[in-house]
């Protein structure tokens, strides 16, 4: 990954993540990685686990930028740390999204969250 792209990525993961905590949810992870790849963000919202992909774009389709084969992904991402972390079967869990778009000067423009972006499959 170019090192402009990277950055602009922990950028948005950072922004995003402050965001979650003035929302009220408490972190529990960052960058979770296993063989099949890595989950941005893993907090707690209450009593339900939600991992965040965090999508940051200088246009404006950061949040139409999670089709089909990348919803599949994440739930096969939020499956892998339910099983390694052995999360009781009974704990509710999410997806959603926080797409973030940059503006020309490099400030954040939009931020939009979407809860449960992700069905479970």
């Amino acid at each position: 990954m170019p090192d402009t792209r990277k950055k602009l990525g922990d950028f948005g993961e950072a922004f995003a993540l402050a965001h979650l905590l003035r929302s009220g949810l408490s972190e529990v992870a960052r960058k979770w990685r296993c063989r099949r790849g890595e989950i941005d963000l893993v907090m707690q919202d209450g009593a339900t686990l939600v991992f965040v992909e965090v999508r940051t774009r200088r246009d404006a389709v950061a949040a139409e930028s999670v089709g089909a084969r990348k919803q599949n992904k994440l739930a096969e991402l939020a499956y892998s740390y339910v099983q390694h972390h052995r999360i009781p079967a009974e704990t509710a869990w999410r997806i959603d999204v926080v797409a973030i778009q940059i503006g020309h000067r490099g400030q954040v423009e939009r931020l939009d969250w979407v809860q449960n972006a992700v069905e479970e499959l």
